[in-house]
């Protein structure tokens, strides 16, 4: 509906002609007669309370099933702890 407006007229008016509920569109229209011939429902909805049992509260650790440790990766270390030549290298730009 607001996209129909906007073809016809200026943002604001579009936007106040589609929400003041003066000028429904058909799909208004539509849920409008649905609502006035819906079913009725003869029962009153009754809304029922979940009552939950208090459990104590138990945190426990478990251990896995298998254990392998791992060593340390010690490459990056020494690639830092070097200096780099000096000077640079220029067989690269060759």
């Amino acid at each position: 509906m607001l996209a129909d407006n906007l073809r016809a007229s200026s943002l604001h008016e579009a936007v106040e002609r589609t929400f003041d509920g003066r000028h429904p569109c058909r799909l208004c229209k539509a849920l409008a007669e649905g609502k006035k011939s819906g079913p009725k429902s003869d029962f009153p909805l009754q809304l029922k309370k979940f009552e939950f049992l208090q459990a104590p509260v138990r945190f426990v650790f478990l251990s896995p099933a298998h254990f392998y440790l791992l060593t340390t990766a010690d490459f990056f270390v020494k690639s830092v702890s070097q200096t780099p030549p000096t000077p640079p290298p220029r067989f690269i730009f060759a």
